[in-house]
């Protein structure tokens, strides 16, 4: 098939066009004629048939899912149907955090302040994971998109072998020069307590790794219910662990930790269950005669790689941000500003939440050159993320003394509580713009523009924050509460810029297309 487009000619191959015209979408979401809705009382993980008995969409002959069913449907309806059930985890996964870390919090301000050093390290494992799901994931929806079943299973396979090399390049130095490294950050009289800490996290790196790759798979293909599940899971069980094991069997600080890994272990076995050994979702894995495939590895790269690093500049900000405050101030600085990031990351939670449909959506919408689709679901998040983001900032304004108070009541605790307080009313301010940011950069990730998401963030986390962060607090002479200002500042900048970049991006798509028109009309 040819179509010319700006002077050129661009071959299609048959089997990577969406073949289903988009007005051939309902009004219930659903496509019509080719997909029927799943059985009444059969659950969202079930595969649906045509009504002639054959499968539904797919070329390998494996069922279309009820979540793919909504990745192809009307997007706002899948923004919500996908975006809720990962708001409820995330919002649950962040509620254990400052959970974790009000039990913490009765072992003194340095167990704070070192939970605060070691939090930009497991960041790291969390970005390189998270990064890698991201990318595999963005490529299995695009793959969806374009009905490549066979596509999708061999992104999947690829993304965990490359999961697996990356827990040994991880494990092993980390955990091994643990000392060193938090000598080197400034973490002064809580180094023991933070290399305590750490080593049970890094030891257990394999856990963390497949919890967050193996959920960006269930997202990827619409199924947020069940990695909803497996996040509520694994948060309710770290929080009946953290004070068992911290306080009951007398682990300290380490017992928090050993409580994350045992109830991050659970929650993966859960998923293996479901992706290997029960097999009902969409994707397949089969890894006999692997090799690895050069266009699979750098389509998941492309977005992977700068996803991670993108993630891991958050990092680097973070620890820049410990050395400003140190200097500004002193350990105590650190300890408020990692508690009070902690209270901002149960804020922003809905927002992340929104940001995984968005990746979903917008990349089967480009998988099926539905660029209409994406351009809706990109402004519909970012509607909702303003409304929602609006509503919590004025709720922490409000209640920022008794949130304070929660995480203050330990003797050695209590002094930090007014500067706490100041900092949640300070942060607040940048909630709402985080969903211009996020959301824009999670639809670079969806349509595989992983660079612009990763020169978006650059932007704004080792540019634009540490800059404020310094020129409030040190030439500006307003020292710890400057930092504070110059994290807000940076990052409304940046999502601003970052969102204006999405828009120009889509609005140049859709004036080179024939918007309205299907594919098959305009070749």
């Amino acid at each position: 098939m040819r179509r010319k487009r700006g002077g050129k000619n661009e071959i299609f191959k048959e089997d990577s066009i969406m073949k289903t015209r988009p007005s051939e979408y309902t009004d219930s979401g659903s496509l019509s004629g080719s997909l029927s809705s799943s059985p009444s009382g059969s659950p969202p993980d079930r595969f649906s048939s045509s009504p002639e008995g054959k499968p539904a969409g797919s070329p390998s002959g494996k069922n279309e899912t009820r979540g793919v069913q909504i990745l192809q449907g009307d997007p706002k309806k899948a923004i919500i149907k996908l975006a809720v059930p990962m708001m409820v985890a995330m919002s649950v996964q962040t509620i254990y955090q400052l959970v974790d870390t009000y039990w913490v919090s009765g072992l003194g301000s340095d167990a704070l302040a070192a939970m605060g050093f070691v939090f930009p390290f497991f960041f790291i494992s969390m970005a390189l994971s998270n990064g890698l799901g991201i990318g595999g994931g963005a490529a299995i929806s695009r793959r969806i998109g374009a009905r490549d079943k066979a596509g999708a299973d061999n992104v999947a396979v690829h993304t965990i072998i490359i999961m697996l090399l990356l827990v040994l390049a991880f494990t092993l130095p980390f955990y091994a020069f643990a000392p060193q490294i938090f000598t080197l950050v400034g973490a002064g009289k809580t180094t023991g307590l933070a290399v305590a800490y750490a080593r049970v996290i890094f030891l257990g790196s394999l856990v963390v790794f497949f919890t967050n790759v193996a959920n960006s798979i269930l997202r990827a293909e619409g199924d947020s219910k069940r990695a909803m599940q497996a996040m509520i899971l694994g948060a309710v069980l770290n929080i009946i662990l953290d004070p068992i094991f911290i306080y009951t069997f007398d682990m300290g600080i380490a017992g928090a930790a050993w409580a994350t890994l045992l109830s991050l272990g659970i929650s993966s076995l859960m998923m293996l269950n479901w992706l290997f050994f029960r097999k009902d979702t969409f994707v397949s894995f089969n890894f006999k005669d692997f090799s690895f495939g050069k266009d699979i590895i750098k389509d998941i790269f492309n977005v992977a790689i700068p996803a991670s690093a993108q993630q891991l500049s958050m990092s680097l900000t973070m620890l820049v941000m410990n050395l400003i405050i140190v200097a500004v101030s002193s350990t105590d600085g650190v300890a408020i500003y990692s508690t009070g990031w902690r209270v901002a990351t149960i804020a922003i939670a809905p927002l992340v939440g929104i940001a995984t449909a968005v990746i979903s959506v917008s990349g089967a919408a480009f998988g099926a050159r539905d660029f209409e689709k994406a351009e809706k679901a990109h402004t519909y998040a970012t509607k909702l993320g303003l409304l929602i983001e609006s509503g919590v900032a004025a709720f922490t304004f409000i209640l920022a003394p008794q949130i304070a108070a929660i995480f203050t009541q330990a003797e050695e605790a209590a002094h930090i509580a007014p500067d706490l307080t100041h900092f949640l009313r300070v942060i607040c301010v940048f909630y709402p713009t985080v969903s211009l940011g996020m959301l824009s950069t999670s639809f670079f990730q969806g349509v595989g523009k992983g660079v612009n998401a990763f020169v978006a963030n650059l932007l704004r986390t080792i540019v634009l924050t540490p800059l404020f962060a310094a020129l409030f607090a040190f030439n500006l002479e307003m020292g710890q509460v400057g930092a504070w200002w110059g994290i807000v500042a940076g990052n409304a900048i940046g999502a601003g810029v970052t969102f204006i970049w999405a828009r120009l991006y889509l609005n140049g798509i859709l004036k080179a297309e024939s918007p309205g028109r299907p594919l098959e009309q305009s070749a």
